[in-house]
């Protein structure tokens, strides 16, 4: 057979290999612990809040031992798009990019391209002359931001949405997000007041955009570059983009935002993010749209210790290292006070890139020491439980819900609930 006749198979052989790691198999829950009636709970859950207008569509994934249990679309693709949700949906994930944007770092780290301890301006220079905004002075801190404290949103940074106070409003006038890139990003940054004194506060900010922009320094690649060669294509993760492709647009579901005065959900008004392609800002703050098939690999590869399907992405150590409470009492007590806006839970701390249950007796919900997990601004969460060696993905598109921490604690009591044996022994 000559090779013109033989890469038409060569190609569908491709195609099948391709399709078939896209699929989910979903097992019996009663093999991997869970009861298949009470998981039942979760439908209810997201059929019931669709029904009294919180949510419009949904995508929900549960696992256990690597095993697939739960993986469920409810709803529509939006308020103006009648379409059934599918579970291959497209989502706008928000901050579920920043783990993603952490592990890029990590794996920088791991060749030896810097320390922990080591200041954000040894590589951005830009940034060495950020000073503290004091009675309307400009005061230097008494030491440098580290990559570190990027990592744990201790850096001194803010984000603009506080505008009481004259450095929030700076930074919401600087327009960070709509640089033309990650350079034009950091030259903006650089012009600004630091919010608080690094290492003394937890304080949600724009620090995950400047380790991507770190990420692309320490590369020499794009950040989209990086994470297409490093983390994408070995996951297998082929519906993760910060720019989605023309034919995979259709099944992007539709933005809503929540308008506090009717107290209901409407479409979300044009122009008010950016499009899904032609994007040239890579966010690792905020960028990605992703898919729960896609999350879920990604998280696997993290609850698997690093590795995926016999490729690693991390080590192990590393990933222990990431998933580490890593604010002393002070430092997180300093911003547990803006809870909810600190976006730390009572008994959470925060790792390398995401939150980190240190007291599931203080969380207000059932949960387990040591499970790590991220959320993004339009309803979407993750979590990952060691111990009960469980991973969840859910998946939403409403931006300003008063009900996204309802939402979470809502979906946990019907995870956890379902579970028959505890432990996780039995993973993989």
């Amino acid at each position: 057979m000559t090779l013109r006749a033989l890469l038409p198979l060569l190609l569908l052989s491709l195609l099948a290999t391709r399709l078939q790691a896209a699929e989910i198999s979903v097992v019996e829950p009663e093999t991997v612990g869970f009861s298949s009636d009470r998981l039942g709970k979760i439908n209810k859950f997201v059929e019931r809040e669709i029904a009294d207008g919180n949510l419009v569509g949904t995508v929900t994934l549960v696992a256990r031992h690597g095993q697939v249990v739960h993986f469920e679309a409810a709803g529509r693709y939006g308020l103006e798009d009648d379409r059934p949700m599918d579970t291959d949906a497209l989502f706008r994930i928000f901050s579920m990019t920043k783990p993603i944007t952490t592990v890029a770092a990590m794996i920088l780290y791991e060749e030896g391209a810097f320390h922990l301890g080591d200041p954000v301006a040894k590589y951005i220079p830009e940034l060495a002359d950020m000073q503290l905004l004091i009675d309307g002075e400009p005061v230097p801190p008494q030491s440098q931001m580290t990559i570190e404290q990027l990592m744990t949103h201790t850096a001194g940074l803010t984000n603009g949405w506080h505008i009481e106070h004259p450095v929030e409003r700076a930074y919401r006038d600087a327009a960070l997000q709509q640089s033309a890139d990650l350079n034009v990003f950091i030259e903006k940054l650089a012009t600004l007041p630091l919010r608080f004194e690094p290492g003394t506060r937890y304080h949600y900010s724009v620090a995950t955009d400047v380790l991507g922009a770190l990420v692309e320094r320490l590369s020499g690649q794009t950040l989209e570059q990086f994470f297409q060669a490093r983390i994408f294509d070995p996951l297998e993760m082929h519906d993760t983009f910060f720019n989605v492709p023309n034919d995979k647009t259709p099944r992007m579901a539709g933005g809503h935002l929540w308008n506090a005065e009717q107290r209901a959900m409407g479409p979300l008004p044009a122009g008010l993010l950016p499009p899904p392609s032609g994007v040239t800002l890579f966010s690792g703050g905020g960028g990605l749209i992703s898919t729960a098939h896609d999350y879920w690999r990604f998280c696997e590869m993290l609850r698997r210790g690093g590795s995926l399907d016999g490729l690693r992405i991390l080590g192990p150590k590393t990933v222990q290292a990431m998933t580490m409470a890593r604010l002393t009492p002070d430092v997180r007590d300093n911003g547990a006070t803006e809870y909810p806006a600190s976006h730390l839970y009572p008994g959470q701390s925060f790792g390398l890139g995401a939150g980190v249950i240190t007291d599931p007796a203080q969380a207000g919900v059932t949960s387990s020491k040591g499970e790590y997990s991220w959320g993004g601004i339009a309803n979407t969460k993750f979590w990952i439980d060691p111990e009960e060696d469980l991973v969840v993905v859910f998946m939403a598109q409403v931006l300003g819900t008063p009900h996204s921490d309802r939402h979470r604690f809502d979906l946990k009591v019907a995870t956890y609930q379902a579970l028959t044996e505890l432990g996780n022994s039995d993973g993989g």
